[in-house]
């Protein structure tokens, strides 16, 4: 059972994704124009059935979550947003799976919520210490909505092209016009700034206990395995690295099933191994 719901955190709106019943799961959205929760796991979340609740909200400032008043943004909002939410919905542990950008405020989660965060899975992600910006990454942040902006920043995100067509752009396309007003305000130039502002410090990632799972690409230009993932090994207490070859940013879509497995064989272990 999938549902859409919207649940009041904070007095602000947050639009969400629901399946499934069970161990509670939160999915965390990467920063690309365009990008919602349930446009990022809605297949990888039907693919891993009825077994864990799974939580795929729209951050703020992606789909239909609002930026809160006075707010910009940012890991802060992010993460005490997706505190919140759970919160909200009576969810005591959880474990969280986040990309990209989600990777970040999954790690931030994790030192912020010891008691109630149960294991991290990383994917393609940011807040490395020292990590620069890419300028695929760049250029994916400052992707005008429309659809050449749509098959670029596509055309970025993964390594196999062909899978840049012609519907997966006019979707992009639209999800990217209709969340333009909010998303404008996240991430405007210049932009080293909001990769140093994602960066999680070396104190607060030794304060990550929980069993981290991280997944990259080897060929991922968005976020380079050397200074994104690589780095992160020396900081976490509990920490694993899955590369896989020939994969971009997006390993969810390029490597679907062996992706899955990984993220049910991780949650599935017995806490403490």
């Amino acid at each position: 059972m999938t549902a859409f719901r919207t649940v009041t955190v904070d007095a602000s709106p947050v639009h969400v994704l629901e399946s499934g019943t069970g161990p509670a799961v939160l999915m965390l959205h990467g920063s690309g124009p365009g990008t919602t929760g349930s446009g990022a796991w809605r297949a990888t979340a039907q693919a891993l059935g009825t077994s864990w609740h799974l939580v795929a909200p729209d951050q703020a400032g992606f789909g239909r979550t609002p930026v809160p008043a006075g707010s910009r943004g940012g890991l802060r909002l992010w993460t005490e947003q997706a505190a919140g939410l759970m919160d909200a919905l009576g969810v005591s542990h959880y474990a969280v799976v986040g990309h990209s950008m989600g990777g970040a405020v999954a790690l931030a989660l994790a030192a912020a919520r010891p008691q109630q965060v149960t294991r991290v899975v990383a994917v393609s992600t940011m807040g490395a210490p020292g990590a620069p910006l890419s300028a695929d990454l760049e250029a994916i942040w400052a992707a005008p909505a429309g659809p050449l902006g749509a098959r670029d920043m596509l055309s970025r995100l993964v390594l196999d092209q062909t899978l840049v067509t012609g519907s997966a752009v006019d979707a992009r396309a639209a999800a990217m016009r209709a969340g333009a007003a909010e998303y404008a305000s996240l991430f405007p130039p210049p932009r080293a700034r909001w990769v140093d502002e994602l960066t999680l410090s070396a104190h607060t990632l030794a304060t990550v206990r929980v069993p981290v799972l991280l997944v990259h690409g080897a060929e991922d230009r968005v976020t380079p395995l050397e200074t994104a993932a690589l780095p992160l090994l020396e900081h976490l207490a509990d920490v694993r690295l899955h590369v896989l070859g020939r994969c971009g940013h997006v390993p969810a879509i390029e490597h679907p099933h062996e992706f899955r497995q990984l993220l049910s064989c991780f949650l599935r272990r017995d806490p403490g191994h």
